[in-house]
């Protein structure tokens, strides 16, 4: 119940995180579009203003080409010096704009105004969209149909010019193209006639959809720049959770050492006085200094005994999980026999079965090769795995105890009880450090919940596994196994072939 609570918590709490976050998001894309230049965010704007300046200057020379094709073309039906003097106008308003571009590319970052540069821009684009409308005056030196629809093509080619160079900045796309496209079709609505009517049509048509298209464009290039600011936020955020992870990290690993130390320091002032409140307990409970006027008197030393036994495994367990957890846990590894060991350790708990009636059966294979391990933590996870079975098997319960072979040539040892079983919900509380079931709260001999946590982690120092089965009503199994690389197997001597041949010699 009390983790539940807690993980609730932990939901409310990152929900409400979550909300306060989106808040926040919100009165902040409105704010940067309310002092934003283009109706979009202030720190879009230096983007798409740095995006015209380089559309601007790499089409810069394609623009020139089209302009002397145009140009060109104009000289078949009107006077070179008229066309020269059209492409000079045309010609001037692109440099012009080149020339601010590279000047907005060459200033800092820093000092960039926005409202400053889209005014200047809008200017220069202005004035390149009048010096291309200037081209509708060409009819007036040369008549003939003939040059209209020469008029109308320069149009929508100079309109697709603009357009597409502008994409990023809609006004100047709007002040570049509408000049040439009202002057070129009252020009032709002014000459009269069907096919003049059908163009002029066509020409307020083709800068609409032109206009319509580098709309487009430009939410295009929003919705990059939009994935552009949420990728570099998200990376933002994936950083300073990062941070925040190595912090909490260092606070825990500086507080498992304070831990750690404190133990450490303490284990002695600990265990002193309370071996010393044992042995004399035990003096007492066995009536070595003769009989007690008092009978309640012994059953107080029992009860001593217990308790100052009880607290001092305790602080014993809780020595070994620090020991264990800080990596200090050193292993005095030997050739150790693990039938053996499970033999003793079912010996030293028959007398505690025996007083709950539980029946210890006890089993193992023959000639089994002895284990690279240090007996003393072997022994441990015995006696741990036995104790927990013994404690929460009922009156005239079973519990077996088992050795083998693993499939895979290793070795283990299995404790299986048929006592109520541990709800699947709360095995992995069992199986962490201080984690005790509903079983072990509701009896009376609780322990520190610091039993199958140590085992699991002596069983990691062996490269071993550790596994608990268990269901409600059918009982629990536990299964500490050792990895083949721990069995010492029978291997025949090694005989260096020199030693043959003296052999052979010999013989």
């Amino acid at each position: 119940m009390p983790s539940s609570v807690a993980h609730q918590a932990a939901e409310a709490h990152r929900t409400s995180r979550d909300q306060r976050r989106n808040v926040q998001r919100t009165v902040l894309d409105a704010r940067q579009r309310l002092t934003s230049s283009s109706g979009t965010r202030v720190s879009f704007d230096y983007d798409l203003l740095d995006d015209y300046a380089s559309a601007r200057l790499s089409g810069f020379l394609p623009t020139l080409l089209v302009i002397a094709i145009l140009t060109a073309a104009a000289i078949l039906w009107v006077s070179p010096n008229i066309a020269a003097i059209w492409a000079g106008f045309v010609l001037t308003a692109n440099a012009g704009i080149a020339m601010l571009c590279r000047q907005f590319r060459r200033a800092r970052a820093e000092a960039f105004n926005a409202r400053r540069w889209t005014a200047i821009f809008i200017s220069a684009e202005t004035i390149n969209g009048l010096a291309w409308a200037l081209m509708a005056l060409l009819p007036a030196v040369a008549g003939g149909q003939d040059i209209r629809i020469i008029i109308f093509a320069m149009l929508l080619v100079g309109v697709a010019v603009n357009a597409v160079s502008t994409r990023t900045l809609p006004r100047a796309t709007l002040v570049s193209t509408l000049p040439p496209s009202l002057a070129v079709g009252a020009m032709l609505v002014w000459s009269g006639g069907t096919l003049n009517f059908a163009l002029a049509a066509v020409a307020m048509g083709a800068f609409f959809f032109f206009l319509f298209l580098a709309k487009q464009l430009h939410r295009s290039e929003l919705g990059n720049l939009e994935h552009q600011l949420e990728k570099d936020a998200l990376i933002l955020e994936l950083e300073e959770a990062r941070n925040m992870s190595d912090e909490a990290r260092r606070h825990a690993e500086q507080a498992n050492i304070a831990k750690s130390r404190f133990l450490a320091t303490m284990s002695h002032e600990l265990r002193t006085p309370l071996n010393a409140i044992i042995g004399f307990s035990e003096v007492l409970k066995s009536e070595l200094l003769g009989a007690h006027t008092v009978p309640q008197y012994k059953e107080y030393a029992g009860d001593i005994h217990a308790s100052g036994q009880h607290l001092l495994n305790l602080i014993n367990e809780l020595l070994d999980l620090s020991r264990i957890e800080a990596g200090r846990y050193d292993l005095n590894e030997e050739a150790v026999s693990l039938g053996e060991i499970a033999d003793d350790c079912r010996r030293m708990l028959e007398i505690r079965a025996r007083a709950k009636s539980i029946e210890l059966v006890f089993s193992r294979e023959d000639a089994l090769p002895k284990l690279w391990g240090d007996e003393r933590a072997v022994r441990q996870v015995v006696l741990n795995l036995l104790s927990n079975a013994i404690k929460f098997t009922p009156q005239s319960g079973r519990v077996e105890v088992t050795v083998g072979r693993s499939k895979d040539g290793g070795q283990f040892v299995k404790v299986k009880d048929n006592g109520p079983g541990i709800p699947e919900e709360e095995i992995e509380t069992v199986l962490s450090s201080f984690g005790q079931g509903t079983l072990a709260q509701k009896t009376a001999e609780q322990g520190a919940g610091l039993g199958l946590p140590i085992v699991q982690k002596i069983m990691d120092l062996h490269q071993g596994r550790f596994d608990l089965f268990s269901k409600l009503r059918f009982g629990t199994e536990t299964i500490a196994t050792f990895p083949r690389a721990r069995v010492m197997e029978g291997m025949a001597p090694v005989v260096e072939r020199r030693t043959l041949e003296i052999y052979s010699e010999v013989g």
